[in-house]
Order: structure tokens, then sequence, then C-alpha cells
């Protein structure tokens, strides 16, 4: 062992001396220093999610526009009054009202004709209700429907597109010959809109109490045609579980007489993701999902997971009818479904502030819809991703005045969130009606037509075009300088990389002028008025007054300064720090 260490020993002599002998290295000429970089500065914003630029429209595709006559189906199961699937009145309407659980016409070419329509308004979206196939006839069991009745489907027909048979295929009421789902987003993409693809997974068709079974409810197919299940017309607690076709199902009740898919079952969750990225590879840019509630967070978090692998970034938006924000905040966790959410609790405070026309009730002021942003130290993933709006297809419409829907949206397009607007909401249409009610009547051409002339859509116009051109409005961070009674007054934030911008936003929803005087937090530049492009040069510790009219909104904005008041900077590093919900 010594033997073998000596010779290198000897070389690490050698090599020392041979260093020793070495002329010493002249010392090295100095290194100029690199000037100092400026620190960057801080990044503000609310959200970095792509989606937030575009507002959505929300139709049912049935009851929007009948674009093409030849795809009704009039004589479907027509023979037979008990059976027929167009134009079905709702029993029981009193005089001079109207519901329909019939198909009506609505199709994709109707959607596509009114593409401008809906671009013109300030929408970068439209959420199209579910588009795959339905049963062929109404359904013969379950509750009669009747007037105003919730969850009474007996005579009904699948005219939303809730009901799925095959999840693969369209239903023949929707396309054209010559337009398909892929032209139908292809063509609505070339005006400058994203599809917004309404989803089901937790349930099919009705399923049982039928007098006899009907073909194709409760069953449903894969892509080739193929029954993979089928309810039989059985009870929940009826089904055979060593039956395959039973064993797609869950033996417990679910949502009315709706068949309920077995998320433990292996064969359910390929079924639905096979058929959903069908439909984005065809044009779908986004998700909305039905009943995300009635599912299990495991489900949603494989579904979600699955769909983002091949698809990274894709958005998604559920629909939890729940007023706690703590638990529909769950789903936006990235532990399960990690999507957003519509959101029902600031849906609540909307319309308890801008609706309530015929209830004799006082509205609430801005105090109530600040309560409901949970812009710090929320439940949520991310309050600023949240999908807003003040009703829907599922809930009364909201009981306003005109002046109450100029209010509402005002406050829509300012607020944190990304906007949803249902169809027909631009015109005041069917105004406090509920489902079975009016809620989900046809609009129609002539209404659209008819649209431009109404104060309503033309103040949506007015406010939704300025989000649109006000990145501030679509990404940044709010923070509330007053929200009493019937004023606001809110900044929203975005310094992004090359994004520079602050709005000031002041609201009205009272019956005389607001006078505002804005000095608080303001930053010192020359801010434009986003209405008439008319400016307002603030000096340091200077401020911004404004008389805003009753019912109205303005918005000034300072583009490409760094925020240096430091009030403002410290409420905003407060909102970014908070903004967020943390996970220790």
């Amino acid at each position: 062992m010594l033997a073998s260490k000596r010779p290198l020993a000897v070389a690490l002599g050698v090599a020392l001396i041979a260093c020793a002998c070495k002329p010493s290295t002249p010392p090295a000429e100095p290194q100029a220093q690199a000037p100092a970089q400026a620190p960057k500065p801080v990044e503000y914003y609310g959200t970095t999610e792509p989606f937030a630029a575009d507002a959505v429209y929300f139709l049912m595709t049935d009851r929007f526009v009948n674009g093409d006559e030849s795809n009704d189906h009039r004589d479907q199961a027509a023979k037979n009054p008990k059976l027929r699937t167009f134009d079905r009145p709702t029993p029981g309407a009193p005089k001079g009202k109207s519901d329909n659980v019939g198909y009506m016409g609505g199709d994709f070419r109707g959607v596509l004709d009114n593409a401008n329509y809906i671009r013109d308004m300030g929408f970068g979206a439209v959420w199209i209700t579910p588009i795959v196939d339905q049963p062929d006839e109404a359904f013969t069991g379950g509750e009669p429907v009747k007037w105003a009745g919730f969850w009474t489907d007996g005579g009904k027909t699948g005219y939303h597109g809730y009901w799925g048979v095959n999840f693969y295929k369209l239903d023949e009421h929707l396309p054209s010959k010559d337009l398909d789902f892929r032209g139908l987003a292809k063509g609505l993409k070339s005006h400058g809109l994203k599809t917004v693809l309404d989803i089901v997974a937790n349930h099919g068709s009705p399923s049982f109490t039928m007098p006899k079974d009907q073909p194709k409810f409760g069953e449903i197919y894969d892509r080739d045609g193929k029954l993979v299940a089928d309810h039989m017309n059985l009870a929940p607690e009826k089904l055979d579980p060593a039956n395959p076709l039973n064993a797609f199902y869950n033996r417990k009740p679910g949502i009315a007489q709706l068949s309920d898919l077995n998320e433990n079952d292996p064969r359910v969750l390929p079924y639905l993701l096979g058929a959903y990225e069908q439909w984005i590879g065809q044009g779908a840019d986004a998700f909305r999902i039905d009943t995300i509630g009635w599912m299990p967070h495991s489900f949603w978090h494989a579904f979600s997971t699955k769909i983002r692998e091949k698809h990274p970034g894709f958005f998604m938006f559920g629909e939890a009818f729940e007023y706690d924000a703590a638990k529909i905040a769950e789903h936006t966790w990235p532990e399960n479904a990690g999507v957003s959410v519509l959101d029902f609790p600031l849906q609540k405070a909307m319309g308890e502030a801008f609706g309530g026309a015929t209830s004799g009730k006082p509205a609430a002021g801005y105090e109530r819809i600040a309560e409901a942003l949970h812009l710090t130290s929320g439940p949520y993933a991310n309050p600023y991703d949240l999908m807003t709006f003040y009703d829907n297809h599922d809930m009364p419409r909201i009981d306003a005045t005109d002046d109450g829907f100029v209010d509402a949206n005002n406050a829509l397009f300012t607020l944190r969130g990304i906007p949803v607007v249902y169809y027909g909401s631009e015109t005041g249409f069917e105004r406090g009606t509920a489902e079975h009610a009016g809620n989900r009547n046809y609009y129609g051409q002539e209404r659209v037509d008819a649209g431009k002339d109404h104060r309503i859509w033309r103040q949506l116009r007015r406010i939704a075009n300025v989000r649109k051109q006000v990145p501030a409005l679509q990404r940044g961070l709010q923070v509330n300088v007053e929200m009493q009674g019937d004023r606001a007054a809110f900044y929203r934030v975005l310094q992004q990389g090359e994004a520079k911008q602050i709005a000031l936003v002041l609201l009205n929803k009272g019956e005389t002028p607001a006078q505002f005087s804005v000095r608080e937090s303001l930053q010192a530049g020359q801010w434009k008025n986003a209405f008439d492009a008319t400016t307002v040069d603030v000096a340091a510790g200077g401020a911004i007054e404004a008389t805003v009219a009753p019912h109205d909104v303005a918005v000034f904005v300072l583009d490409g300064a760094t925020v240096t008041d430091a009030t403002l900077t410290t409420e905003l590093d407060r909102a970014m720090a908070r903004a967020r919900r943390r996970v220790d």
C-alpha cells in the first residue's frame, strides 16, 4: 500500500517545483464595473388568466335565433301530442304570459348570423348550452311540468341540451347542412369570439318513472353508436350492479329522474374525456361545467388534469349553485378541480343591490357588493378568475328596472372577475321570470334587430367596450376607496411587464348626480376619461373631481406610469399578498 503511493508523491513534488519556477502572472487590469441596474418595478395584477380579457355572452342555443328552419324537426314524434318535441307550451300560464318546454328552433346558424351583434356589444366569447344528442320524444315520466314549477320534467324535451344520450354526437336540431360545430367555432373565431361549450358529466337523460320505457331515455351510446348504459326504466335502487349497462349509473337518487353517472365505474371518466376532447379538437375554447358540485373533487381533479395534459392552460369554470363562498371555493383549489366557478355569492349581492323592482324592499348599497368580492383573505384560489353574473337560466332573471340593469352592467364590467351576461338581458327581456315561467323564452331575430334602440343595450355596449379596451379592468388588482350606499369608487391596477395602467372607477346607482373628489391614493399624472378621451392633469397631492350622473359610471385611466404613491403602494402590496388563497 505504501509503495503504491510514492509515484503520486513525487509527481506532486515536481508539479509544485514547476509551479514555483514559473514567472508570476501580471495583475489583471481592473474591470470596469457594470452600472447598477435599476430594480424592477413590483408587479401588481389580479390575474394572469388570458381568458379574463373576454366578457361572455351566454345563450341557450335553441332559444336564441332560428337561423335555419330546415333543422327544426317539427315532425318529430308529432303524431302523438304527448311525445311531440316542437313547441310545447307550459301548462298553467297566466293570461298574457308564456313559457315553452319544447324545441323552438334556435340553432348554430342563428348564433353565427348574429356574431357581429354579440361582438359589437363588447363581448369576446359566446357560451352555448350543451350540443350533444338528446332524446327524440318528450319525457312521459316524472312530475308533470307546470307554470313556475321546479324540477318538474314530465312533458319536457331536451331542447336545453342537458339530457345527453350520445356525448360524441351533435343533436340534430343544431347544425345545418353547411354548418357543424367545427364550422360554428371557426366562424365565431373569425368574428373575434371564443366558444365556451357547456358540458355535463354528472348525469344523462331522465331514466325512470315512465309508464312505458321510451327510446333513448336513460341510455348512453358511444362514438360508434353502441349502447354502453341503460337505466331500463328502473328506479336507482333497483339497478343491478352486476349488469354492465346498469353499472354505468349510481344506485342513489340524483336530480329529479335524471340518470346519475357512476364516477367510480372505470368506464365513465374515459368516456367523457374522449367526448369532450373531441369537441376541443373541433374548436371549443373553454368549458362551463354543469352541476360540478354533484361529483366528488377527486373525479374533477382527474378530469381537469387529463384535459390540461393535452391542452395546457385550458380554461374551465364550474356551476355549483351555492351561496356559501367557502363551499364553492373548494372547486377552485388545485388539489380539487382547479377551475374557476360561477360567482353565486356575488350574484346574490347584485340581485339585492340592483334588483327587487317589484318587491318593495329597499335596494342594498355597495357595501353589500364589497362583502361578496372577497378581495383579500378569501377562500378562492383567485377571486379575479371568477365568472361574475346577475342571473341565468336556472334562477329567476333579475327583477330590475331599466336603471337597475344599467347599474348592474356598470358594476359587472368594472369590478373584479369575468362578466357573464345572459341572452336578452341587454333589453330587459323577461325580467324577473323563473324557469317554466318565461325565463328561457325564445328571443328571436326581431328582438335582436330592435335591441340597438334600447337604453339597456346602449349602456351595456358603452361599458363593455371600455372593459374590452382597458386591460386594468380585465386583470388589475382592485383597491376600494368608497363602497357605500349608492356610491362606489375603486382602483383597478395592472403593473406587470410592459403593462402599466391604473383605472379609477366611479359608480352612481342613485337617483341624483353624485359628486366625487378622489384624492386618496391618487397617482400623479395625466388621466384620460375612458368615454370621451378628455384628460385631467393631476399633480402630486391633487384630486380628480367628477360629477357622475344618476345611474351612470365614470372611468379614468392613467397609462404607462409606475405606481409611486405611497398610500396606493401600501394598499396594493397588501392586496397582492392576500388576494389569492395561501396554502402553507
